[in-house]
């Protein structure tokens, strides 16, 4: 298993895609474009992102901005629950987090609009948690490397892919393996 983790993550490292919120270890920007990117392709997450980077730089200035102020940042995005669920999310990090990012997957997923994806997505990024991240690249990745045909709908999958993709992580870089598993299976 750690030859698979060395090898996916010289892969990544020759082949990954330059994306904004890769060159930083701020949860809030992570935070922020793990919220975009749901439902949505990077190509067009990308110019959201930046809008909002600009708009509200800080967790701070996002929560005191108004709700239609958001709404009129997240246009064209869809699923516009997203955004109302950002700027709450941002809200309860300044009124129960004193303003700090919460900095573990289970804190994570206490924010509004927050499951275990983005939590995982966040911790690992910015916090280098050991937890595996899994979306529908992954699971790819994993069903076809190692030949699993359980339903990832299933608890049955979901147990079987949460233990594969968590005995795969290397100790020393789970931020670096999980953005090359999701890399990996985005591209190939």
């Amino acid at each position: 298993m750690t030859n698979f983790s060395h090898i996916l993550i010289d892969w990544y490292n020759q082949n990954k895609r330059e994306l904004p919120w890769r060159n930083t270890k701020n949860p809030y920007n992570i935070w922020l474009s793990e919220i975009i990117l749901q439902q949505t392709r990077v190509v067009q997450g990308i110019g959201y992102y930046l809008k909002f980077i600009n708009k509200y730089n800080t967790i701070k200035e996002l929560s005191e901005a108004s709700e239609d102020e958001v709404l009129s940042l997240w246009k064209g995005l869809g699923y516009y629950s997203r955004g109302r669920n950002l700027r709450k999310a941002a809200i309860q990090i300044m009124e129960e987090f004193e303003g700090v990012f919460p900095k573990d997957f289970k804190n994570l997923k206490k924010l509004k609009g927050v499951g275990d994806y983005s939590a995982a997505a966040i911790a690992s990024f910015a916090f280098n948690e050991k937890i595996a991240v899994l979306d529908g690249n992954v699971y790819r990745v994993l069903s076809r490397i190692f030949n699993i045909n359980t339903a990832i709908d299933t608890s049955a999958g979901k147990k079987q892919f949460w233990a594969l993709a968590n005995s795969l992580i290397c100790d020393k870089h789970p931020d670096i393996f999980n953005q090359a598993i999701m890399e990996f299976g985005a591209l190939q």
